[in-house]
């Protein structure tokens, strides 16, 4: 085993500690990773408050990182130690059932190996995330960073980059596309961003004119607040793709009625139950749709497209010692847009 050390959750008191911990030794298809940069998602929250460490053991959380190679196993021949590479929130999958031929990992039918809290293939063991200074993982799994993405603002697209760029692949958008964006957070500021890239006429929605600035500065053209009703008139019917990353529970209905014939309402930001009037659907023959996480072929194409066009995510760095602050913050939505973590402290 190899040692390192980490962010490690507490469970009597809901916070992360400095620890000492193992990795597993190189397998052949195995690279080491030196985490430079890790991401602070809401899934990370969600885990430490769940976190019972009687029914699920270690949970070191993490999922959207950027480091630097420093070791390869006997069969890995795509990576070579210096290499700058990504890693997000898949680690591993079955790699044989349709979904997984299809380059489609994140909806692997065995269900995929996740980066923290996962179960290992091989061995069964946990899986611990990037909140660490190094990281083993699969090559097939690790991503050559391009040059010129700043390597702390990319970590955020390994989980909330994919996750809107797969919704805006898969629904064909580009230069003749009108799309609108509801909720400018860690998801929908890279949105904005991705759509703009791909030639869209994109606006923003959002319950106050307070973000209009913000949401001009991303590239957004239009502005829309929801809680007017002439604004939302105004603009009915009008959307090809509505991307939805509101992540409190809402109602579907207002932001249904903004999307064009024929076009699709894309509900990211909440998981849970939602419930939806058929006529919502039936008039104009609009589509609900979801997506989450990215498979390889889309998170490499997202990583290439935002070096082509400049995008990464508009974070705040903070030492990783400053974690539980973070969290703390990230909790009362006390972010622009993004924390991430410099894990050089661990050192």
């Amino acid at each position: 085993m190899r040692p390192t050390t980490g962010w490690q959750a507490d469970s009597a008191t809901r916070t992360l500690l400095r620890e000492a911990l193992e990795r597993r030794d190189l397998r052949p298809d195995d690279i080491a990773v030196r985490i430079e940069y890790c991401g602070v998602c809401h899934t990370d929250l969600h885990a430490l408050q769940a976190h019972e460490s009687d029914a699920n053991g270690v949970l070191v959380p993490g999922h959207e990182f950027t480091g630097v190679v420093t070791e390869v196993g006997s069969a890995v021949l795509d990576f070579s130690p210096g290499d700058p590479v990504a890693v997000g929130n898949l680690v591993d999958s079955c790699g044989m059932c349709r979904m997984c031929q299809a380059g489609q990992e994140n909806f692997c039918r065995e269900f995929p190996t996740l980066t923290y809290g996962g179960a290992d293939r091989r061995d069964g063991s946990t899986t611990l995330g990037g909140y660490s200074r190094e990281y083993i993982v699969t090559n097939r799994f690790a991503y050559h960073l391009p040059a010129g993405l700043d390597a702390a603002a990319a970590a955020p697209l390994l989980c909330a980059g994919v996750t809107v760029w797969e919704p805006l692949q898969a629904l064909g958008v580009g230069p003749d596309s009108t799309v609108a964006v509801a909720g400018l957070g860690g998801l929908g500021h890279l949105a904005v961003k991705m759509a703009t890239g791909l030639g869209a006429t994109t606006s923003v929605i959002s319950r106050t004119l307070d973000k209009a600035d913000e949401a001009r500065d991303l590239g957004a053209q239009g502005f829309v607040v929801s809680t007017d009703p002439k604004q939302m008139e105004a603009v009915r019917d009008q959307f090809d793709v509505v991307i939805d990353t509101i992540s409190a529970p809402h109602d579907l209905a207002p932001y249904l009625r903004m999307v064009a014939m024929d076009g699709t309402l894309s509900h990211l930001g909440h998981l849970g139950p939602v419930t939806v009037e058929t006529l919502d659907l039936l008039i104009g023959r609009k589509k609900l749709s979801s997506a989450g996480s990215g498979g390889r072929p889309s998170t490499a194409a997202m990583l290439h497209f935002c070096a082509e066009h400049g995008i990464t995510a508009d974070i705040e760095l903070l030492p990783s010692s400053e974690v539980n602050r973070a969290l703390e913050r990230l909790a009362r939505n006390d972010v622009r847009y993004r924390f991430v973590l410099d894990m050089s402290d661990l050192d």
